[in-house]
């Protein structure tokens, strides 16, 4: 059953994904809404409906480590591995809003998250602040939209006079958003049995696979999206899946469990810092010409590599834990954050040559 479970969940997240896709872009312009703020709102939102049912579970089942791990996992695993997959497939141009203010918003907010658990707990307080600021940036997306619409109006009977009824377009986006919750469920229990029957340890699999299963709808959304060449839909289904998972997901586990979630010290010692400089490494990938290449993208997969071997690595107590990390600490690391900072330099002296 697990075989069959397995490839059902495949062609479900391959369908929903399209599907899903399709519907957003067309609603995108019937409504007169970027496709960019379709990507950071109902395709992000949607897509990460599993980390949200997987959490408040955990929440309400009093199993904080699930949940804060689902959202961590989730967070690294979006960035470093559908970002990075998504750019391999195709160069991802990433829009100025992003840049200016989504982007710094992940980064604001994943700091946010690691000042809030320094005492060891996301209390119920945290979760209110959490889920007030899902509120807050929810009501900021459609002010951005309200104010771009005037000028997409014009351009709307035209665009949209052969497209579907907005109804059809509501129906895909529903039915993608149902097929990709299905599918992730059916693929991860069918991974879970597998590496169950392979002998891999729970916390392994809790830290790979149920992370990683849980993001499989963003990943089919943004590399359908990269394909389709709705590439706003592609990158903005990232970063608002990585703030929805902050806001939204934990502030409403936190909120709604008994006792708040508390947070283990390797938690906040390695794993909510090392989400952070995921995130703050998003700033200089972008900001260079306003895209993410092909390369970027694979030094983007490769971390993601990196990271799963590390955890497999100290869960194990493998003896070559220390030369691994040796290596990232002290060669790999700094050559990438010298070689951002040295794009990032030739790119503001670009664009100052240009503004002159």
């Amino acid at each position: 059953m697990s075989y069959i479970a397995f490839l059902a969940g495949l062609c479900f997240l391959l369908v929903g994904a399209e599907i899903l896709v399709r519907g957003a872009s067309r609603l995108a312009v019937r409504l007169g809404i970027s496709p960019l703020v379709i990507g950071l709102t109902v395709v992000a939102f949607g897509t990460s409906s599993p980390e949200l049912a997987v959490s408040l579970k955990a929440a309400f089942a009093d199993q904080a480590g699930i949940a804060m791990g689902n959202v961590v996992g989730s967070n690294l695993f979006n960035v470093l591995f559908i970002l990075g997959l998504s750019a391999m497939v195709t160069p991802l141009v990433v829009a100025q809003q992003l840049i200016r203010f989504d982007i710094p918003l992940m980064v604001a907010l994943s700091a946010a998250l690691l000042l809030l658990v320094l005492d060891g707990q996301l209390s119920r307080l945290d979760g209110a602040l959490l889920a007030a600021g899902l509120v807050a940036y929810l009501a900021f997306l459609l002010y951005q939209s309200a104010r771009s619409r005037a000028e997409a109006t014009a351009d709307r009977d035209d665009v949209t006079s052969g497209r579907d009824a907005w109804g059809i377009n509501l129906l895909l986006v529903a039915a993608g958003l149902v097929l990709l919750v299905l599918g992730s469920r059916w693929l991860v229990e069918g991974a879970v049995t597998f590496a169950s029957f392979l002998g891999i340890s729970e916390q392994v699999i809790g830290l790979t696979i149920i992370a990683a299963g849980t993001s499989l709808p963003e990943v089919m959304t943004s590399l359908i999206a990269a394909l389709r060449g709705e590439r706003d839909i592609a990158v903005g289904n990232v970063v608002g899946s990585n703030v929805f998972n902050i806001l939204g997901v934990l502030g409403l586990s936190g909120l709604l469990a008994p006792s708040g979630l508390m947070v283990t010290p390797a938690m906040i010692s390695f794993d909510i810092p090392v989400m952070l400089a995921v995130a703050v490494a998003c700033l200089p990938i972008c900001f260079t010409g306003g895209s993410i290449e092909r390369w970027e993208g694979a030094l983007l997969l490769g971390y993601y590599i990196a990271y799963t071997l590390y955890l497999i690595l100290a869960a194990t107590q493998h003896d070559a834990l220390a030369g691994f990390t040796g290596v990232m600490l002290y060669f790999a690391l700094p050559l990438t954050v010298l070689t951002l900072a040295v794009l990032s330099l030739q790119e503001q002296k670009r664009r100052s040559g240009r503004l002159r």
